[in-house]
Parts: structure tokens; sequence; C-alpha cells
């Protein structure tokens, strides 16, 4: 009762408010479910009901100076800033006399109120920090918006660092997140859609795509595969995404995620379409194919012959994560004649002292990798950097003396993780180290046989696998010779003058002829 200061003469301001022309002083919303016989005691405690034994729900009654009548605003504590409720509420009033009428305080802008007159609306005004006004006209209440200041700095994402380029990243802020995409896509055919999922949580989702680019059966798509979601609450990007794309038990991930709206706004451009989420700094992209998840944005800051090495090591990385561990088993088990004779008997010396066959040890040092790995995660940074060198060093020497792994499986081990993290793109570097156990159980059944018979289904499940209607792994299944400029390899840019085929955009030209001055020397 003490924080606010007491408006003068606030009966009059408030007559004044009521007795303008609804259409010209506010924004009137749905149709009167208010009784004119309550009073406004009973309204605030109908609004209030829902709310029952919580404490942050605050009611701020104003004593009119003139007579007994009164103002009562209601806010929620923990999600409102109370100084913007002082500024754009009460102060104003205060300041001015009643002889201003309204259309004055709407054009000196002192006065950012929105009527309603649809009582149900209060109860979610109030969940998305808004304070409302009550009044003696028990027909209508005022609403002002006054979010509390919770935003972090603009800073790059930890795990999508960049050489070259913009060192910016989504925040948890949907509307900071589409002004950054907006930054970078300065065209009126940008389209925003909103849409809230999660019956309690009310969590909100912008589908974002370019309208004159993106196929409108994909966009379509998209929105009805949200729009079927019925679930108490989604939580987090992750929820909504087992809940809309095509194959939730592949191993692959069939959404790109990311934290960098350069990316994002790449993306839009080729006619994909980006998922952006209130509360997490997190946005997907759909629909992709497998390459899409090995490109990075640094191939597109430097020059197209280096951007082309990184991204063809990238792909060399994904057999070397799946299938070294693989071969190693299958040879030492299997097919020791393969090993050249200059080194059969370094291997020999390194493995006859081991008192347990090949897999066993790769699946021991694999699972010590990964358990290393999920230590240095979730422990704080100091900790997290010693528990990773006491791990990758006095552990591997360690068990390398005690006769427990070989020499050789260290390294086998250690290029396999190297290789799993160079993927740009978490998801997929996941489903890699996940893939690579079933593919060393089958070196170990079958020898090399089990690891073709391996890559055979994995060349299948990708051949079958569609994401959004779109082919998952194109341009090579359906092969598409135009596209392999940017899939395998990243062409010149004057060279890239048409969108992915997968994609199947309205507009498949790209005018990219920027060396037109060299037919003029």
């Amino acid at each position: 009762m003490t924080f606010f200061k007491k408006p003068k003469k606030l009966k009059q301001i408030i007559a004044s408010v009521q007795k303008e022309d609804k259409t010209e002083t506010y924004n009137e919303v749905g149709e009167s479910q208010i009784e004119q016989k309550q009073t406004i005691e009973d309204i605030v405690a109908q609004i209030k009901e829902p709310f029952a034994s919580t404490e942050d729900l605050i009611t701020q009654w104003i004593e009119l100076p003139s007579d007994d009548s009164r103002v009562a605003l209601l806010y929620i504590e923990s999600i409102i800033d109370r100084k913007l409720i002082q500024d754009q509420i009460l102060n104003p009033l205060f300041e001015l006399s009643n002889e201003i009428g309204m259309d004055s305080l709407r054009k000196m802008g002192k006065l950012d109120l929105t009527k309603h007159t649809d009582m149900t609306m209060a109860q979610s005004l109030l969940l998305q920090s808004h304070t409302l006004v009550f009044t003696e006209d028990t027909a209508c209440f005022y609403s002002v918006s006054t979010p509390v200041d919770t935003k972090r700095d603009i800073t790059e994402p930890d795990n999508e660092t960049i050489l070259r380029g913009a060192h910016d990243g989504f925040i948890e802020n949907l509307s900071i997140n589409l002004a950054l995409i907006r930054k970078r896509l300065k065209t009126p055919k940008l389209k925003v859609k909103y849409y809230r999922v999660g019956k309690e949580t009310h969590t909100t989702i912008a589908v974002v795509y370019v309208d004159n680019i993106a196929n409108p059966d994909y966009v379509n798509e998209v929105e009805n595969r949200i729009k079927s979601i019925e679930a108490d609450g989604i939580y987090a990007p992750g929820n909504l995404e087992e809940s809309i794309e095509d194959r939730p038990f592949s191993f692959f991930p069939q959404m790109v995620s990311t934290e960098r709206p350069d990316r994002v706004a790449a993306n839009l451009m080729e006619g994909r379409i980006a998922l952006v989420y209130d509360t997490s700094p997190t946005a997907h992209i759909m629909p992709v194919n497998f390459f899409t998840f090995y490109q990075s944005v640094d191939d597109y800051n430097n020059r197209w012959i280096i951007g082309s090495f990184f991204r063809l090591i990238r792909l060399f990385s994904f057999f070397i994560a799946i299938g070294l561990p693989a071969v190693y088993i299958a040879t030492v088990s299997f097919h020791f004649e393969v090993i050249p004779f200059g080194l059969i008997l370094l291997i020999k010396s390194s493995l006859e002292d081991i008192p347990y066959p090949p897999l066993f040890e790769a699946m021991l040092m694999e699972l010590t990798i990964e358990l290393i790995r999920e230590a240095s995660i979730r422990l704080p940074t100091r900790i997290g950097s010693t528990i990773a060198i006491v791990g990758g060093l006095v552990i591997g020497d360690a068990v390398v003396k005690a006769g427990l792994v070989s020499n050789l499986m260290i390294i086998i081990v250690a290029v396999t993780a190297i290789a799993a993290y160079i993927v740009p793109s978490n998801e997929m570097s996941a489903a890699v180290r996940i893939l690579r156990f079933p593919f060393m159980i089958a070196a170990a059944t079958m020898g090399f046989v089990g690891i073709v018979f391996g890559f055979m289904i994995l060349l299948f499940h990708l051949c079958r696998l569609y994401t959004f209607g779109a082919p998952y792994f194109a341009p090579i299944a359906p092969l598409s010779l135009k596209d392999l400029k940017d899939s395998i390899i990243r062409a010149p840019f004057w060279v890239m003058n048409r969108r992915p085929q997968d994609l199947d955009a309205q507009k498949r030209s790209l005018d990219n002829q920027v060396r037109k001055w060299e037919k003029k020397s």
C-alpha cells in the first residue's frame, strides 16, 4: 500500500476516460462478459480465485480523494517491474489535471492503457506480465504491459563458435531473437506466425519463413503438426522436436538445432522454415538433409577452396567415428592377414597380455570416454577441464601399464572421439557416437562382412528417411548433380545459382551474378 504514490484528482481523470468514445480511446477486445451489477471487489475476487494460495499475486487499492470509490491494480509481482507501474500508470495520472481529455492524453503518449471488456482475458494477461487496472465501471478493465527485464546480453553461442563472421547469438527472449533474424533479412516477405502449445505452459513458438521462397506445402505441414499437439506442457525445444519429427525412433536428427541467427537467415533464404522459441535460445530448422548437419558458417565465411577442404574432412570423419573401432576389432579378430608384415609384431606384442577379446576392450574404452565427456560437461568449468586431463592422460596411461588395454586401442579410441566431435551439430555428433556400438558388435560377430552389412543397412535407412516430406539423403538419393556443389563440397558463390531441389522452393533460381566486371575487361 505504501509503495505507490496516491494520485490527486484521480476520479475526475478516470471519469473522463470512461466518457470518451470507445472507438477513439482504446483498443477494445471481445464482448462484455462482466455484469454491471457486480462491484469492483467482486470482479477482483473472481479473477483472483484461480490463483488461490499464491502469494505473489498482489492487489493494490487506491483510494480516490473526493469520495469512497476506489481503483484496483492487480499484478503478479514476480514477473512485473514495479517501476514501470509507477512510470506508466500512476505518475502520468498524478501529473495531469482533470481538464485534459483522453484525446489529449493519447496524443501526448503519457497514458498507454488498453481497454478490455472480456473478463476471460484477465488471467491470461496477468500471466503475460500485464498490470490490470479496475475502476468503478465494472463493465471493463484496462491493462498495461509491465514485464520485468530478465534479458541477458547477446553473446556468441559456446557450442557454435566460429573464426570469421558475426559473433552474436540467440537469447531467451523471443522478440530479440526475431529482431536478430530481421536484422539480416530486411524484406517484407519474411513471415512470422505465433502459436502457443501446452495447456498449462502456453509456450510461444514462432514459425518463420520467407513467403515467396518457402514451399507452402512444407509450411502447412509444419503448422498442422504444431496445431495437433495436445499436451499439458512443452518445456523445452526437445519436447516439440519429438512431437513433430517424422521418425522419432531414428538415430539421426531430423531438424537442425542452432543458436546462430546468421545460420537461420541463410537457411530461410534457401527455402527452409525455422521455429523460434520463447524462453529458449535454440531454434530449429526444417526440412533438412544429412549434409546440412556437416555445414558450418565458417564454410561460407572462408574462400570456397578452404571451405570445401574442411567440409570434406568433416564428412570423412563420419566414417572414421563409426567404422574405425569396428575395423580394428574385425582385423584383430578375423582378418589378421590384412595387417602389413612390419606391423604384425608390434600389434602382437601390444595384444598378447590383454586378458579379454577386442570387443570388450573397445567397449570399455568407448564407455570410459563417454563417462569423461559427461563428467566434464556437468561439472563446473574449472573442475571439468581438470577431469578431462585426468581422464585422458592419467587413466589412459594407467590402464595401459596395468595391461587392461593395449596401446593401439588408446590411439583408436582417441582418433574416434576426435572424429565424432568434429561435427558442427551436437545432435549428429551424439548419433554418430551411438552408432559405433552396433558396428563394433557386427564386426566382432562377422568381421568385415558385418561392417559391410552395417553400412548397407545404414544406407537403406538414410535413403528411406524423409523429413517433413523432403528426402533426408538428398542430393544423393534422389541424385541431383547440380545440388552436389553445396553438399559434399562448397562451390564458389557465383556458381551456386539454384536452391536445393529437395526443398522444392517457389523461387528456384538465385541471382548470384556477381562477377560481371570480368566481361567488361
